[in-house]
């Protein structure tokens, strides 16, 4: 069905429609979704981007090597602010990897209620512009980046980039 709820959306090669109670197609092998938590403390940066490489490794995500260095970058990026600014009400964070056939999302959730925002550049401050580059990154890549509140009061940060080609 397509967004419209009408059955004249895609239609399988042949010619011929898909009944209506047809299984979606098997998972790719290296699609699913993982999550772990650690401690909000600066040695779980490292831990956490070098857990997020190998899981894209051991699964045989198909990523050129830009977009997983890309990743990297956001993970460590992410990670970093919520060891830095939410761990007096958060001392525990979690970061979720979630692949797709044709995508993959890192995010890093917190129980800190605060909602970060990316600052422009001001060249006279030495931080305090990590979500730019993660903005940034997801933006050359043709991803998405969003910051959403949960349910138990906290947030969390996520970046889905695609796994071709920038759209």
């Amino acid at each position: 069905m397509d967004d419209h709820g009408r059955g004249d959306g895609p239609r399988p090669a042949g010619g011929t429609e898909a009944p209506l109670n047809a299984e979606p197609p098997d998972p790719l092998p290296y699609e699913g979704v993982w999550r772990f938590t650690a401690p909000a403390v600066e040695a779980s940066v490292p831990q956490a981007r070098h857990a997020v490489r190998d899981l894209l490794r051991r699964q045989g995500v198909p990523a050129p090597g830009d977009l997983v260095h890309g990743l990297l970058l956001i993970v460590s990026e992410l990670v970093t602010n919520a060891v830095r600014h939410a761990a007096v009400l958060s001392p525990m964070l979690a970061v979720e990897v979630a692949v797709g056939a044709e995508w993959v999302r890192v995010a890093v959730e917190d129980d800190h209620p605060y909602r970060p925002s990316a600052l422009e550049t001001d060249h006279g401050r030495t931080g305090g512009r990590g979500l730019l580059l993660v903005r940034e990154i997801a933006r050359e890549a043709g991803g998405a980046y969003d910051v959403e509140h949960t349910a138990g009061g906290g947030k969390v940060v996520w970046v889905a980039l695609p796994l071709g080609p920038a759209r």
